[in-house]
């Protein structure tokens, strides 16, 4: 029900997610574990992120002296439906929180203007008001490709936020051709893009450090569009299972490797060994590789290619594997089809219909 619900959202383009403040915390917070200076003396953009509803702007903003940021820039897109949502809306020249019209801000610093011994959103509202930091009116309607907002992508170090997943192939793309270091959030489905798969295989994008539990919850507006099971009536919130996060920032969960037991001992242990009649390590019949339908089921002494599902790529780490291509979009590389070699939709031996796989083999020693 999730998948359906996000693809008719895709295809609606009904982009309006917004993201939980616990997520980004425990998102970048990954980040700082492995580099805390990752955020030093950068400029961070949140573009499509309106600083009066976004999570990503609360977060930056709260831990601005603490990250060491340089400059926090976001830009909203006209309109607005939830607006007010973090933000009070509190006056200031020129500018209308009330969604109607889009604009930026820009924090370059933050302090502790009403002496409470805490940076709150109370102090933000005093700091927009002051020429530190700015709160324009945006001349156009804040379109991520628009020249103005193309302008301050070009001021920033690192990109964060949730991006429409409706122009993710677009999104990503603009991210490197202009060289910008992110942490953004899509749909696990996008790893098969053939936008971005080649980035994927060439380590030069990967999965970040994820959701709790791989739950991903957003707000949105349009909540109870989504269907029973997918919408939680309990938080008002929408629950989907094949949303993460994408990045080039590195973490420390890219580095674990994956703990594996032989071939061997998972054809007589692994609660995997037969499920529905289907055995482990079959061989396809038109590429040369065998199915491992589970990450956990990897064997640690097989060294040829192997065919794993996309959810391997969370558990990915490049010291201890490498992608040899995708079953998506022809990315097999040809030394391992055989014979009249044929990919569908979905990948397919010549007997029967199997997922999307990657495939993986392990790194020389």
């Amino acid at each position: 029900m999730a998948n359906s619900n996000l693809t008719n959202a895709k295809k609606a383009k009904n982009d309006e997610f917004y993201t939980q403040f616990g997520d980004i915390q425990k998102e970048i917070e990954a980040y700082l574990e492995y580099d805390k200076n990752v955020f030093r003396k950068k400029v961070v953009y949140c573009n499509c992120d309106d600083p009066f509803e976004s999570n990503f702007f609360r977060y930056f903003v709260l831990n601005f002296n603490k990250l060491g940021l340089k400059k926090l820039i976001t830009t909203s897109y006209i309109p607005s439906p939830i607006a007010g949502g973090q933000l009070p809306l509190f006056e200031i020249e020129g500018l209308k929180p009330e969604g109607k019209e889009p604009f930026r801000i820009e924090i370059n610093e933050v302090k502790d203007f009403n002496l409470d011994g805490a940076i709150g959103l109370a102090d933000i509202e005093w700091l927009l008001r002051h020429d530190a930091n700015i709160a324009k009116p945006l001349n156009g309607n804040g379109d991520f490709r628009s020249d103005e907002c193309v302008d301050l992508l070009k001021q920033s170090d690192i990109v964060v936020t949730n991006p429409p997943f409706s122009l993710f192939r677009e999104y990503v793309k603009q991210l490197f051709d202009y060289g910008k270091q992110f942490v953004i959030i899509g749909n696990m489905n996008a790893i098969t893009y053939k936008e971005t798969f080649p980035l994927i295989k060439e380590n030069k994008m990967w999965l970040g450090n994820g959701f709790h539990a791989g739950n991903a919850f957003f707000s949105t507006p349009f909540a109870k569009e989504y269907g029973e099971g997918v919408y939680m009536p309990e938080t008002g919130l929408v629950k989907f299972r094949n949303c993460c996060w994408f990045t080039n920032l590195d973490h420390g969960r890219r580095h674990q490797p994956l703990p594996l037991m032989t071939m061997e001992e998972n054809l007589k242990y692994s609660k995997h060994k037969e499920i529905k009649g289907k055995k482990l390590y079959e061989k396809y019949d038109n590429y040369n590789a065998i199915e491992v339908p589970f990450t956990d089921s990897i064997p640690s002494d097989y060294f040829d290619v192997m065919g794993v599902p996309l959810s391997f790529l969370d558990k990915y780490s490049p010291e201890q594997f490498e992608i040899i291509g995708g079953t998506a979009n022809g990315q097999v590389p040809d030394k391992f089809k055989i014979g009249n070699f044929k990919v569908y939709n979905n990948p397919i031996s010549n007997s029967r219909k199997i997922y999307q796989r990657i495939l993986i083999r392990h790194k020389k020693k």
